[in-house]
């Protein structure tokens, strides 16, 4: 089967004619003219039994796009926990990273994805520290690109409680902590005082 279809089987979610396909020796791994794989254009269309039965055939979680995208980077960045924990039991790499140079992680913080970063914070052996292109952590971003709200409190005590380093400067030296007294967030501050 050609690649193409391969990709629009994927698109369409259609499970059956892709698996017919795959027993057929297709290949799991096949990408469309972007680099994506069919993972991750399932994990893309968030078509989650889409996504089981490709792992289920031994597609590679970690291969990257053209921009850098993996099936486990996307899933974490769009918050799809279900998908990170399948990742995460199906060899999901920690040393292979996005565009900005940054973890799963990282983008989960920013946009306020508690549950992925529950999960993400307390995978033993997580980079929970990494410091991407920015310069910044997971930790940086959830107070310098979040909100303040309860959703962002919440992330912020996840990191700590993971053992985060809460020193951990920007490229300006400037800390967490100073952000967020400078953004006017006091019970983040709290939190990171406490």
């Amino acid at each position: 089967m050609q690649d193409e279809n391969l990709v629009n089987l994927v698109m369409k979610n259609d499970i059956t004619k892709l698996k017919n396909a795959l027993n057929n020796g297709a290949n799991v791994n096949t990408t469309d003219q972007k680099g994506r794989s069919l993972l991750l254009i399932a994990v893309i269309g968030k078509q989650t039994e889409m996504a089981k039965v490709l792992v289920e055939y031994k597609a590679d979680v970690n291969l990257q796009d053209a921009q850098k995208d993996s099936p486990f980077l996307y899933a974490g960045a769009s918050g799809q926990t279900e998908l990170v924990k399948l990742f995460l039991n199906n060899g999901a790499r920690f040393d292979v990273f996005n565009r900005y140079n940054g973890t799963a992680l990282i983008p989960a913080c920013e946009r306020g994805h508690v549950e992925t970063v529950e999960i993400l914070a307390n995978t033993k052996g997580f980079p929970i520290d990494h410091v991407n292109r920015l310069g910044w952590t997971a930790l940086m971003e959830a107070v310098v690109l979040g909100d303040g709200s309860t959703i962002y409190q919440q992330i912020i005590t996840i990191l700590k409680n993971a053992g985060a380093d809460l020193n951990i400067p920007d490229k300006d030296s400037i800390t967490a902590l100073q952000h967020s007294k400078s953004l006017g967030f006091k019970n983040i501050v709290k939190i990171l005082e406490s």
